[in-house]
């Protein structure tokens, strides 16, 4: 299946991400924030990131600009526990390929991983 990049500073949600895409095949690979997402993009080249917006050190929206920099190709999806539009609309506007708000539903989950990775 596939890599995942799961990048939120919230623990919790890290695991519940990793025991979720885990009992779907994937593997997944945790950032704490958005300096250390980028690192590990650099290193593992996931084929999809789920990344929160609000996160300390380097927040979604700046470690996707830097990703779709070096990585045009890139696919990320952002996470958000807010439905701020103006924040949501320039991330899809740098390159997010979609947005999930918290707390996501599983299905929905599953569907975008499908559709965004064929």
């Amino acid at each position: 299946m596939a890599k995942i990049l799961v990048a939120d500073d919230a623990y919790f949600v890290r695991i519940k991400s990793r025991n979720f895409l885990e009992q779907h095949g994937h593997e997944v690979i945790e950032a704490e924030n958005g300096r250390r997402a980028l690192e590990l993009y650099e290193e593992y080249q996931p084929d999809l990131v789920f990344s929160d917006v609000t996160m300390p050190d380097m927040d979604g929206l700046d470690f996707l600009k830097a990703v779709m920099v070096k990585y045009p190709d890139a696919k990320v999806v952002m996470l958000t526990s807010r439905s701020e539009q103006s924040v949501l609309i320039e991330a899809l506007s740098v390159g997010a390929k979609n947005y999930l708000v918290k707390p996501f539903d599983e299905a929905k989950v599953l569907e975008l991983i499908k559709t965004i990775l064929g």
